[in-house]
């Protein structure tokens, strides 16, 4: 539920002035506005699973986005069932000077290559149909200048091929491998939340430089209403990272009874001493490691 100092679910990744959102919890849109970020990049929102703790700030945010005048498409990606869900929750907002497009995910896996980098939705285990979504931003291998050189190559075409791009010049094929090193560590963000442990969440988040995981409890007694309610504790999602060898684990997701998630931290950093016990705002810039 949300609470005086705690908005409920939500996760903005901007890239390359495109932005995407996981997740539309009550008041995601005042959430957004307190960074002072905007809505207009928006153009991708995907859903983990439709309980309202995670969806019901959508009908809001349609209506501010088309009220600021945007006509570009929105794209929604969620769960089988999303349209009809959507459908039902814009009753309150029926007109929309902007299309949606909907993906309705049935497979344990999907892929997705949007706006220059990959989205791979992967099935977890709740108490409905819900997802986990990692977003992972390739990066090309170093450009050889001696090699573009003595294959002839023209300089006007060495942008085109460090694109990935092949090109064609008077007969000539000129194909990225031909001047391009190996490819380079990218960047790769995982995000989970509303599940039980699964190889699913750990194979998926394998080598990610950040991995945002639920913690719902740090208590120990609430380890049998984890499992009841399909949830995770604070240890169980460090060991996650810990097997899945992600550089830094954010918490998030708390019961309402968790007030204080740092007393818990010490104990959880033995397992994985790169968690966080994350608060709302919180960001992080990831760049391309040399």
């Amino acid at each position: 539920m949300p609470l005086p100092y705690r908005w409920l679910t939500s996760l903005m990744m901007r890239y390359n002035g495109s932005s995407m959102l996981i997740d539309c919890g009550e008041g995601t849109q005042i959430a957004i506005k307190e960074k002072g970020w905007s809505f207009k990049p928006l153009d991708v929102i995907c859903f983990t699973h439709y309980h309202g703790d995670h969806i019901s700030g959508l009908p809001g945010l349609l209506l501010t986005m088309g009220n600021a005048d945007r006509t570009e498409p929105l794209t929604l990606i969620g769960p089988k069932g999303l349209e009809r869900v959507v459908n039902s929750l814009r009753v309150i907002a029926p007109e929309l000077p902007f299309t949606i497009k909907y993906i309705e995910i049935n497979e344990p896996e999907r892929t997705f290559e949007i706006n220059g980098y990959r989205l791979k939705a992967f099935r977890v285990n709740h108490n409905v149909p819900c997802y986990g979504y990692t977003m992972e931003i390739d990066r090309a291998g170093k450009f050889d200048v001696e090699r573009a050189n003595a294959a002839g190559i023209l300089q006007k075409y060495w942008g085109m091929l460090q694109k990935g791009e092949t090109v064609e010049s008077d007969g000539n094929i000129y194909t990225p491998d031909m001047v391009l090193g190996p490819a380079r560590k990218g960047i790769k963000i995982t995000y989970c939340t509303d599940t039980r442990p699964t190889d699913s969440i750990k194979n998926n988040a394998a080598g990610s430089d950040l991995f945002i995981c639920e913690g719902m409890y740090g208590e120990k007694d609430k380890q049998k209403k984890a499992k009841e309610y399909k949830h995770m504790t604070f240890y169980e999602a460090a060991r996650i990272a810990k097997d899945a060898d992600v550089k830094e684990m954010w918490l998030t997701h708390y019961s309402p009874s968790l007030t204080k998630p740092e007393e818990y931290m010490d104990e959880v950093r033995g397992i994985f001493p790169g968690a966080v016990a994350a608060k709302d705002g919180r960001t992080a810039e990831l760049v391309f490691s040399d």
